[in-house]
């Protein structure tokens, strides 16, 4: 059963961070010069978040909290409880990106589109997004790099002894 969740949660992992590579490398690469390309470039954003994105998400916090109960052990260890709370940041970062982000970039699209906003509000949008990415992106490769080394996080004196 531990390894079980141990994959699981490995496995999700790099279904999350891949998710957000590919969403960047869509943000870069794809065609945005008219506004149906920016429209196919949001649309590719959807089905990424969709698909790959939230339930490599959802499966990371799932196992993530599983393997907490199924390994006592662990509800000792500080860097399990920084890896958890660093999850939950995600979590609400992922959603900030996707629900928040993202979709108010398309709708500024939309309107430059229709005449009814200036080209640079759509730059301080995609500014946002960015910013957003990073921050999940830099706590995606933390978690990985605490689930691996697992620090003993600022143990006391009195507890190495």
């Amino acid at each position: 059963m531990q390894k079980a969740i141990k994959f699981l949660h490995s496995l999700a992992s790099c279904g999350l961070i891949g998710a957000l590579l590919g969403y960047v490398i869509v943000l870069i690469a794809a065609p945005q010069d008219t506004p149906a390309a920016y429209a196919d470039m949001r649309q590719s954003i959807n089905g990424l978040s969709n698909y790959l994105l939230l339930p490599s998400l959802a499966v990371l916090l799932v196992s993530g909290l599983v393997s907490m109960i199924v390994q006592p052990v662990f509800l000792e260890r500080r860097w399990v409880w920084v890896k958890a709370l660093s999850g939950l940041a995600m979590f609400e970062g992922t959603l900030a990106v996707i629900g928040a982000k993202a979709n108010h970039a398309a709708e500024v699209s939309i309107q430059i589109a229709e005449g009814k906003a200036k080209s640079d509000a759509l730059d301080t949008a995609l500014a946002y997004e960015w910013q957003s990415l990073a921050f999940i992106m830099v706590l995606s490769v933390a978690n990985v790099a605490l689930g691996v080394w697992r620090p003993p996080l600022g143990k006391r004196h009195a507890e190495r002894a």
